[in-house]
């Protein structure tokens, strides 16, 4: 997977979904301000971080060389994909659990404005933007 699929991958997930670069080098992917996807842009390997459940960042990196604990986040609770080195399926996949994990945290009146909010609004394709 390259940057660039990540990239659509994440902002595909909702309409709420935002990106935001910072620190020159590095994308923020939020949903209602917080993050759930980090990219880092000047890496000699393409990798993203994502936020997981703990146990389950912990599994995976015990099943694959191509995940690790990110670099300069909480190693609990952030992990690094290598993009080239784990099946574009499963890295859809933690994204996704990354989105969702972050999203179901979020307090309720949040998850009821989101909703509201997204009622009746297409997904947006960054590739046609």
């Amino acid at each position: 997977m390259k940057f660039d699929e990540a990239r659509i991958f994440a902002l595909s997930l909702s309409p709420s979904v935002t990106e935001d670069l910072f620190a020159e080098d590095w994308i923020s992917f939020r949903i209602a301000g917080k993050w759930f996807m980090l990219m880092q842009l000047d890496t000699p390997e393409p990798r993203v971080a994502v936020k997981l459940d703990p146990e389950r960042g912990s599994d995976l990196r015990d099943h694959y060389d191509g995940i690790r604990p990110a670099y300069h986040m909480n190693k609990q609770h952030w992990d690094d994909i290598y993009l080239n080195d784990v099946p574009t399926e499963l890295v859809q996949t933690l994204i996704r659990e990354a989105y969702q994990l972050v999203r179901n945290k979020l307090p309720q009146k949040v998850k009821a404005e989101l909703e509201e909010r997204e009622k009746g609004v297409e997904v947006r394709n960054p590739e046609l933007e």
